[in-house]
């Protein structure tokens, strides 16, 4: 069980206590409650790598939006629900641009 705060109210100094059971933790005035947390950032992996689209389909049904060249590879991935169609990710063969079909 979590300890929930209370407010000091007249005379009484803050203090934590317990819901469940008798337990009072008197909180001393001068005492200042401080929460820092210093976040990492953590380096992030390439979901799909240029090692799987050079072994991935292609097609000459998908025109580049950068170069309009039309042969791309593709990989599908579920990425909304299971009654939505996939996500299609193309990459062109010509000039690499990556862009996605939802």
């Amino acid at each position: 069980m979590l300890l929930k705060y209370e407010l000091p109210h007249m005379s009484r100094p803050a203090r934590f206590f317990c819901p469940t059971c008798p337990y009072v933790s008197q909180i001393e005035p001068k005492v200042k409650i401080k929460r820092k947390q210093r976040l990492v950032k953590k380096a992030v992996d390439p979901i799909i790598t240029k090692d799987d689209m050079s072994n991935a389909p292609k097609t000459d049904q998908a025109h580049c939006p950068n170069c309009g060249h039309n042969k791309a590879a593709y990989i599908q991935f579920q990425t909304r629900s299971a009654d939505e169609p996939m996500t299609i990710n193309f990459t062109c063969e010509k000039c690499s641009h990556c862009w996605r079909e939802d």
